[in-house]
């Protein structure tokens, strides 16, 4: 009997209308369209401005819409694993408010923080359950509304980030198309550079913690840049020697979308064709753990059954990783 692989075969994803260009924010802090398109590579950002609208609900059309790609009901879902760190609540989980919204009545569901690693860790976490033939179809959704704690006021980090998600589901594949191989990192020294101060249990909500802007994303940039370089370089070349991959031999190169110099640096560790990869960080900024799920989606239509694929990302906490898969299907 083959051996059970766990293989993307549908894609969601969705963003809202909203855009947030620089030139927006040229009026908002002292700040230039040059200044940032030079230093981050993005144009624009999508902004979520439905009254009450949260994570989940920029993840509900996504996983809908790769349930009727599919052409399956949201009630055949085994599970559902939501990455993000922009939950609707404390508690419960997006994923269960998202499988609520969704009608998947027979999924249980949990959420994976891992910041701009999360939509890897999810996939290779919910990769284990096709693999051991307990679950048949598995949903990766990958959301954020960065924009709800955004300060922006603060032209380090409200340049940067944008709202949106994608999902992706997982089902057996017995061919040796799928998730092949995984590394995944941390390293909880690297907090003090990239976190969120404030309304965790160290430090909860207060009239100074909220006077003080401390509910919103602190970034020392300088230090998350030089960890990102390195390490999303390291952990994709890593994955690529231990599967004998080379340049040539990778089709694409799906990098999370933080800062198009970290990518390209990346890109070139990997020695890969810069048409390999796939940016779009122009159009959407840094979505966290929606960037990835967010590339497959647009490329969609350029994927092809049997490809080989690298998802590598680097977020805050630190956390990254890298994906090797082999492409499940072309686009019909």
């Amino acid at each position: 009997m083959s051996e059970i692989k766990a293989a993307i075969t549908a894609l969601g994803g969705f963003v809202p209308e909203t855009k947030l260009t620089n030139k927006d924010l040229e009026k908002l802090i002292d700040t230039t369209d040059e200044w940032i398109t030079t230093r981050t590579g993005i144009k624009e950002r999508r902004i979520e401005r439905r009254e009450g609208a949260g994570a989940s609900d920029i993840a509900v059309p996504a996983v809908l819409e790769l349930c009727e790609k599919r052409g399956i009901s949201p009630e055949e879902i085994d599970l559902l694993i939501c990455a993000t760190v922009t939950a609707d609540y404390n508690f419960p989980s997006t994923a269960n408010i998202i499988t609520d919204k969704i009608g998947a009545k027979n999924a249980w569901s949990f959420d994976v923080n891992a910041a701009c690693s999360g939509f890897i860790y999810a996939l290779s976490t919910g990769s284990q359950f096709i693999e051991t033939g307990k679950y048949k179809k598995v949903v990766i959704v990958g959301v954020d509304k960065m924009s709800s704690i955004i300060n922006y006021e603060d032209r380090t980090t409200c340049v940067i980030f944008g709202d949106g998600g994608g999902a992706v589901l997982l089902e057996p594949n017995e061919e040796g198309n799928g998730i092949i191989d995984f590394a995944l990192h941390s390293d909880g020294s690297g907090r003090q550079y990239l976190y969120q101060p404030a309304g965790g249990s160290v430090k909860p909500a207060s009239h100074e913690s909220i006077d003080n802007n401390e509910h919103s994303v602190f970034q020392v940039g300088k230090q998350v840049f030089k960890f990102a370089v390195t390490n999303m370089a390291d952990v994709s070349v890593d994955v690529m020697n231990r599967n004998n991959l080379t340049g040539d031999s990778v089709d694409w190169l799906v990098p999370h979308q933080a800062n198009l110099r970290i990518i390209d640096a990346t890109a070139n560790r990997m020695e890969l064709d810069p048409k390999k990869v796939m940016i779009n960080i122009e159009k959407f900024g840094n979505t966290t753990s929606g960037t990835i799920p967010l590339c497959l989606w647009e490329w969609e239509d350029k994927l092809k059954k049997g490809d080989n694929i690298i998802l590598s990302a680097f977020g805050g906490g630190f956390t990254w990783g890298a994906v090797y898969l082999k492409w499940a299907y072309d686009k019909k």
